[in-house]
């Protein structure tokens, strides 16, 4: 049987396991990876993730690491965060909706004992199928940052921008995803965020590609805004696909993106990780066929997707949601609808 034409994929984060929060060690954190990727083989996704448990933290379970993880070990980059600093957090409008600090530049940013190359490989290893590796944006780690030093919000994301992309020219991953959740919601800032991003896309040595949402924690939106007030944004970008989510805020919002770049191929979020309730398979046929009759064709889609990462859903949920994922591609291009280990589909 050929291959299917609309490739699934996975966001980035998996639901870590209860072991591994109760016995955080490195032979853990290698079985949970190595767990992560045998759920997405038996559901026959076709570009795995490693499901982020590299960036677990069991002092801040509640970040995903999505933050964390890659400002600490920078050069530059204080992690003790004083009364005094938050409250100069707190007379910076621009930084408002945040209570603290994820950090306090207070030199010249530098990568200090990040590894990202390193944390690749170990990931790699335990797998011979094609893998994603995800990284944060510099856009959206320069938001959560007070600056000290450079007193430029751009150059400061500009600076983080060539760490991350140092390093990711060392990543042979299938696919390098660089992730931002907080764009959607200042959309006026949509030439730096893809400056900087670009940078890093245009350090990638197999396919580049971003990943855009409105945010999630508790299971909630973060950030408003709309896809179509990121037009131009799309179009600047040196990526061969972003991946979206549109499941959960709905598809009207894909019309105004009929004319972007055609260069520009997308993943449409299919999956919504913001409810419990398992998708039918009959239900992301539908989504799909929504997506393709508002792009002009489903020759725009390169990947089918849930709308973020699943660290934020039950194990069961999420394995059940990837088995719904594929199912569904099958069903809207007309592939029989294999009955995946760990349960059938209706």
């Amino acid at each position: 049987m050929t291959a299917p034409r609309i490739q699934t994929t996975l966001v980035g984060s998996y639901p870590v396991p209860h072991w591994l929060v109760a016995h955080p060690s490195e032979q853990a954190l290698s079985d949970a990876t190595a767990v992560v990727f045998h759920l997405q083989e038996l559901a026959g996704i076709d570009l795995m993730v490693d499901g982020e448990l590299y960036r677990f933290d069991s002092d801040h379970p509640e970040t995903n690491g999505m933050i964390d993880y890659f400002v600490r070990p920078m050069d530059g980059i204080r992690s003790e965060v004083r009364r005094s600093d938050v409250e100069l957090l707190r007379s910076q409008t621009h930084l408002g909706f945040r209570r603290r600090p994820a950090g306090v530049v207070d030199g010249p940013v530098g990568e200090g004992t990040l590894d990202l190359v390193e944390a690749y490989r170990r990931v790699a290893a335990l797998s011979i199928r094609p893998i994603k590796f995800t990284l944060t944006s510099p856009y959206m780690l320069a938001r959560m940052l007070l600056d000290n030093h450079y007193d430029d919000h751009a150059a400061l994301t500009l600076a983080l921008a060539d760490v991350l992309a140092s390093q990711v020219r060392g990543i042979d991953a299938a696919v390098v995803q660089v992730d931002e959740a907080n764009l959607p919601g200042r959309p006026e800032d949509a030439e730096l965020a893809a400056e900087a991003i670009n940078r890093i896309l245009d350090a990638v040595v197999n396919t580049p590609a971003v990943h855009l949402c409105f945010g999630n924690y508790g299971g909630q939106r973060i950030q408003p805004g709309s896809w179509a007030r990121l037009a131009t944004f799309f179009d600047r970008l040196h990526a061969h696909h972003v991946v979206l989510e549109l499941a959960r805020p709905g598809y009207g919002d894909l019309e105004p993106l009929r004319d972007i770049s055609p260069k520009l191929k997308l993943g449409i979020g299919v999956i919504d990780i913001k409810t419990t309730v398992v998708e039918k398979p009959s239900e992301v046929a539908a989504r799909i066929q929504s997506a393709a009759d508002l792009l002009g064709g489903a020759e725009r889609i390169a990947y089918v997707n849930p709308d973020c990462g699943f660290w934020m859903l039950a194990r069961s949920i999420a394995d059940a949601k990837i088995r719904a994922l594929v199912a569904g591609r099958d069903l809207f291009e007309g592939r029989p609808v294999a009955e995946r280990p760990g349960g059938t589909l209706e």
